[in-house]
């Protein structure tokens, strides 16, 4: 599976009043571990920042007035994430902006639904962790990634942050690895007996002490970032 984690900056909260994106950030993983990939662009936005914006993100007008417009990068933006699930912290905000940048140009790219699925990560943490602060700077905190260096809000370090941070939240939902793909795991069979004369046989399976030890260290390590994890939950 191969998923594209992106954030972006824009000079104000709303795309509808003319605000633009002035940079975007995305972080790709592939079988839900990073490939080293990344997309990062500056962008010219034709116009001022809202008050406060420039501020929490650093950049100024004068920075990005030799960058490129988006409409330079859309062919580049696009063939990196087509295709691929998109995760993004509060994904209406960012798709919103995406999508009027898109507009701008013509109709021929299309929507951002149209080209990837999306999954909003904000979403994922209000019902994992219902009633708390689920910003991204709380999610750092909260599972134990550290995000001591972020001053400032910019696309691509905060991509790169949100990428640990759901990795963490969603531990043990898709990921087991309890071997790596370069391991080799033992498996010894022993006779299958038969539980009733119409079952199918089933193979038993010893496992070592070696085994036992390495599931345990990673229950712990997904307790440590989640909480818990299905082993722990009694059977309903």
């Amino acid at each position: 599976m191969r998923q594209i984690v992106l954030d972006t900056e824009t000079t104000g909260l709303s795309w509808e009043k003319g605000n633009r994106v002035v940079e975007i950030g995305c972080v790709e993983l592939v079988e839900r571990r990073p490939t080293g990939r990344t997309f990062q662009r500056y962008l010219n936005p034709d116009c001022e920042f809202e008050p406060g914006a420039q501020e929490v993100t650093g950049l100024t007008v004068e920075f990005l007035a030799d960058k490129p417009r988006f409409a330079d990068v859309v062919e580049e933006f696009l063939a990196f994430v087509d295709g691929a699930e998109v995760i993004i912290h509060n994904a209406a905000f960012d798709i919103g902006f995406l999508d009027a940048e898109l507009a701008r140009i013509g109709t021929h790219h299309g929507r951002m639904r149209e080209r990837v699925q999306v999954e909003d990560s904000l979403a994922m943490a209000r019902q994992r962790f219902p009633g708390q602060r689920n910003s991204l700077d709380a999610l750092c905190k909260r599972l134990g990634v550290d995000n001591s260096h972020r001053l400032l809000h910019g696309a691509l370090l905060d991509a790169q942050l949100l990428a640990e941070a759901y990795l963490a939240m969603t531990a043990g939902q898709g990921e087991i690895g309890f071997a790596s793909a370069t391991q080799d795991v033992t498996v010894v069979l022993v006779t299958p007996t038969t539980i009733a004369s119409d079952a199918a046989a089933r193979p038993r399976v010893h496992v070592s002490d070696e085994d036992n030890l390495a599931h345990e260290t990673r229950l712990a390590g997904i307790r440590a970032k989640s909480g818990a994890c299905v082993w722990d939950l009694s059977p309903s």
